[in-house]
């Protein structure tokens, strides 16, 4: 039996936790949010789909521009840019707030540039003096159908090497040069995760991890001590949710396969079971507007992933609108039939 059919009992209602940052993750989120039942046990999808009983989010912190940059120099707090757009992704009624939290002060002097919904997380780790204590706060507030859990509580740096052996420090900083990351670091080293994160993990009956930027979304979270060694030792089903495209100085002209490796290089090990892989095809119009950003279609070279030891998850998982997204409820299908295919596996 393999390592991810080792498990014999699946609940009625899965665990799962979703790592990541930025806008991949909250994608995610939404999609994996559908099939949590709310209060009222309603869901918005047919109860014959494999349901969650408990979904987690654990989410990079080193965000230091805009917004969350302010905020983190004013309050000494964590920024809140990702975990809030998490928040948002997972609240009962989306659409009730999001023009709120999204609302960005044009005018008010020091307010001007600030996110209310920034603002909001501001206010809530001020008032408990905690700022694990206000994410549980925020939880309650927005009847969230799920926990978010920051990858580590302590106040980091991502600094990275490029290609010319020069150091650069700060996220927005290493998102702004054009030289290829050769190493991803954080200062100070070997920051300790909050213990939710670890048991949640060790209890999940599927972990993801990504989509989002390769360096400042994904492997950052992998920096934290534990983590890669959590992810590495669970019994749930591993799954790499591969981006659809490249960007310009994080994974340009990186196939699916080398993310892969370059996450191994940075977690010190093996962690991911599957990969699940878009092999639709984008429009012509969508490529040429991502590639004057400098950006590709991520080839999905799957000989190559699965040489890895990675199992791929094949399939049409794009969404075509202004911008190319995950399309949620097809990612949130595939996603979910994995550890009930494992136990199928493990009965036979």
């Amino acid at each position: 039996m393999s390592r991810s059919t080792a498990k014999s009992v699946v609940p009625p209602g899965l665990r799962v936790v979703a790592i990541g940052g930025g806008t991949g993750l909250s994608t995610l989120l939404r999609g994996l949010k559908c099939r949590v039942p709310h209060a009222a046990g309603l869901l918005s999808v047919p109860t014959r789909a494999p349901l969650i009983a408990d979904l987690t989010a654990v989410v990079t912190v080193t965000d230091d521009g805009g917004s969350s940059g302010r905020l983190r120099r004013d309050f000494n707090m964590l920024p809140p840019g990702d975990l809030r757009n998490c928040m948002l992704a997972l609240s009962e009624d989306e659409r009730l707030i999001s023009r709120l939290f999204r609302h960005r002060f044009r005018n008010g002097g020091e307010l001007a540039g600030h996110n209310f919904g920034n603002l909001f997380i501001a206010a809530l780790t001020d008032m408990s003096g905690d700022f694990g204590q206000a994410i549980r706060m925020a939880a309650e507030i927005l009847a969230m159908r799920g926990h978010i859990f920051p990858a580590t509580s302590a106040n980091v740096t991502l600094a990275a090497q490029l290609e010319d052996g020069s150091i650069v420090r700060g996220e927005t900083n290493i998102t702004a040069s054009r030289q290829r990351i050769v190493e991803l670091m954080i200062e100070p080293p070997d920051p300790p995760p909050p213990p939710e994160t670890l048991e949640a993990i060790a209890a999940a009956d599927l972990i993801t991890v990504g989509p989002g930027s390769l360096y400042t979304s994904i492997i950052t979270n992998l920096l934290i001590r534990g983590i890669p060694e959590a992810i590495g030792t669970a019994q749930g089903t591993r799954v790499f949710v591969c981006n659809l495209m490249t960007q310009a100085n994080e994974s340009l002209h990186l196939t699916a396969s080398q993310h892969i490796e370059r996450i191994y290089e940075h977690a010190g090990r093996s962690i991911f079971d599957y990969a699940l892989v878009n092999t639709a095809p984008v429009s012509e119009h969508l490529r040429e507007r991502y590639a004057a950003e400098g950006a590709e279609v991520t080839v999905a070279d799957i000989d190559r992933i699965e040489a890895l030891g990675v199992q791929c998850i094949t399939g049409n998982f794009a969404e075509e609108g202004d911008v190319l997204r995950h399309a949620a409820d097809r990612v949130t299908d595939a996603l979910l039939s994995l550890p009930m295919r494992n136990l199928a596996a493990a009965v036979r």
